[in-house]
């Protein structure tokens, strides 16, 4: 008999059996018994099909009958109406007579069911054709079950292969369902219904696919733009079964990973490092997919830097690049003295060419980068060397017995002075600081030539100014007019000019007196007055008309000694 057999509920079942015995007992009648549970008389165990007696448990009263010959050692059971508490095992004792009963310890498990079995492969994967099959018993000559699929439409047409035997002598329905999963059928749940024509029996199974397929990465940011320092939240999902290995990388470096359904990469307070593309990689054993996102980190521009020529010789191409970082790109400008000399829109270079340079392009110049989230600027300064150009002021004046000459040279680098007199074979140059006075302010240079006790007719000067890119010489003029005024005037003239001099700044200084009395002086009693030398100022114009100019700014204080005095120096005197 089979080890085991299954029948549904309310169906019946038959168990095929036989047996054998020694030819040579030729038993005149062959009986049988079937025992439920245990095959041991002793025991008591209910007795399913009793063939001497017919008397049975009551539990099979009308519900077991034998279907076999014994005679032909044929002792196969039928049992109807099947119910779950007649689920168990079956034992048949063979009987022929006195002492020759025996009752076989093979037996056979009855199982009473109420679903039809489904049967999927232990892998499904999407895109790969799979075979399904729902198999019920069929071992019930009465009742012929009649197999059908639920839930199948979009996945295939069924296939009935009928009643096939098992290996044991049991018979099975089966149908077979052929169809190529996708990733939505993951889940689907597919069905079986087991029927039996002129009955009410209907008996249905389920089975949930588990179909396995690679991910698919289904959320995800767009372009991502972030202002510097802010926060922000990148973030991966995808699809796949089983769940992903989700990766967050950037440049080949792994950020975080997980096994999840979706993925969250924070970024905290962004700097324009962290501006670039990301990748999420999302892989298990079926397969693999990625996405990229950029990052843009927007910040203000960087300081801008300046490279190229910052010293020029009068004549050359100059070639100045400023450049910085920004997101969006800056607008630059060059800027000198407000006036704009190059400018570029949304570009991180810009490039100033000056051709031919002179010394007026010498000075400081300014590179401004701009966008929408601030503003950087750098100075820088370009000198542009050329040889010394005599200014038009250069001259001599003369005032008594005194004759102060004036040489003013634009020159970079700085010159070097020397004056000649002629007709005395004398150079004086600015070593000579008992002669000459020279001051700096810019390009410009100074250089002042004072000469003491000159009665007679002034002499000629002539003024050299020379550096390493040549050397340029001038007479210097003398103002004839000076020399009338002081021919007019006289001595007397001289002497009421600085009268009048020393009388304006008295004035000055005791109205000033008056007006500070309430404040506290600029020096205390002990501290040295400021003095003004008559190198402080210059006396020119016609001589209806003079004009005092102070070329060393002094401040006055009425705090000392009332009224004014000369003062005599070291090669000043007043």
């Amino acid at each position: 008999m089979p080890s085991s057999i299954s029948a549904f509920e309310g169906t019946c079942v038959s168990i095929p059996c036989r047996f054998d015995f020694p030819d040579e007992l030729r038993p005149a009648v062959v009986h049988g018994v079937w025992y439920f549970n245990s095959p041991y008389p002793k025991n008591y165990p209910p007795v399913v099909f009793k063939s001497r007696t017919q008397v049975v448990h009551e539990s099979f009263q009308g519900r077991s009958r034998l279907l076999g010959d014994l005679g032909l050692r044929n002792c196969t059971l039928l049992l109807s109406s099947l119910s779950p508490e007649l689920g168990g095992k079956y034992y048949f004792r063979g009987d022929l007579g006195g002492y020759n009963q025996y009752t076989f310890s093979e037996h056979s498990v009855l199982d009473i069911i109420n679903t039809p079995n489904i049967v999927v492969p232990p892998e499904v994967v999407a895109g790969t054709e799979v075979e399904v099959s729902c198999m019920v018993p069929d071992n019930c000559p009465e009742l012929r079950p009649e197999l059908s699929w639920l839930g199948h439409e979009g996945l295939g047409e069924p296939a009935v292969l009928g009643r096939l035997r098992e290996d044991e002598g049991t018979w099975v329905q089966v149908s077979l369902l052929h169809f190529v999963p996708t990733r939505e059928a993951n889940g689907h749940r597919l069905g079986c219904q087991a029927s039996f024509p002129n009955t009410t029996l209907q008996f249905e199974g389920y089975a949930s696919l588990d179909v396995k397929y690679p991910p698919v990465i289904v959320e995800m940011n767009s372009s991502v733009e972030a202002i510097e320092g802010s926060h922000v939240n990148l973030l991966c999902g995808a699809d796949s079964n089983p769940p992903p290995l989700l990766t967050w990388m950037r440049d080949g470096t792994v950020l975080r990973e997980a096994v999840a359904e979706s993925l969250l990469l924070e970024l905290e307070e962004v700097t324009p490092a962290e501006d670039g593309i990301y990748a999420c990689l999302a892989e298990n054993a079926y397969g693999q997919d990625n996405r990229t996102v950029e990052l843009s980190v927007m910040y203000a521009p960087w300081k801008p830097t300046v490279n190229g020529t910052v010293v020029a010789v009068e004549g050359e191409t100059v070639s100045i690049l400023c450049s910085t970082q920004s997101n969006p790109d800056p607008i630059l400008t060059i800027f000198k003295e407000k006036q704009i000399l190059a400018t570029v829109i949304y570009e991180s270079e810009l490039q100033l060419e000056l051709p031919a340079v002179s010394p007026e392009d010498d000075g400081e110049y300014w590179c401004v980068a701009e966008n929408q989230y601030g503003q950087r600027a750098t100075a820088f300064n370009l000198s542009v060397e050329f040889a010394p150009v005599l200014l038009l002021e250069s001259h001599c004046a003369a005032a008594r017995d005194t004759v102060q000459c004036l040489c003013v040279v634009k020159s970079n680098p700085e010159p070097s002075v020397a004056f000649e007199l002629p007709s005395r074979n004398v150079t004086v140059n600015e070593s000579e600081r008992e002669f000459v006075y020279s001051e700096r302010s810019g390009l410009v240079l100074t250089s002042i030539l004072t000469l003491r006790g000159q009665a007679q007719a002034p002499p000629r000067v002539i003024c050299t100014a020379r550096n390493l890119y040549g050397a340029k010489s001038l007479e210097l003029p003398f103002q004839g007019a000076h020399r009338l005024m002081w021919a007019k005037i006289g001595p007397v003239g001289a002497v009421v000019t600085f009268a009048i001099l020393i009388a304006i700044v008295c004035y000055i200084t005791q109205t000033r007196r008056k007006k500070n009395v309430t404040e506290s002086p600029s020096f205390s009693a002990g501290d040295n007055p400021p003095v003004l030398f008559s190198s402080d100022f210059r006396i020119s114009g016609a001589p209806e008309k003079y004009e005092v100019r102070i070329t060393r700014a002094v401040r006055l204080q009425a705090a000392w000694e009332p009224g004014c005095q000369g003062h005599e120096g070291p090669g000043k005197g007043l």
